[in-house]
């Protein structure tokens, strides 16, 4: 049986930016939710990169 939907909340993939950019291999992706009417705009979190060892954007 299928779940059922939970309103405006969609599934997001947060991908550090600073990591692209510098080279080291390796991904660093997590995965949260977001409520669509309440936040519109993108969702920008400081999580830790265990590849960079540090936390970033």
């Amino acid at each position: 049986m299928a779940k059922k939907a939970k309103g405006d909340r969609v599934q997001v993939i947060l991908e550090c930016t600073e990591q692209k950019g510098s080279g080291v291999p390796g991904m660093s992706r997590y995965i949260t939710t977001k409520n669509r009417k309440n936040t519109t705009e993108r969702l920008e979190l400081k999580k830790y990169n265990p590849y960079l060892k540090k936390y970033t954007w």
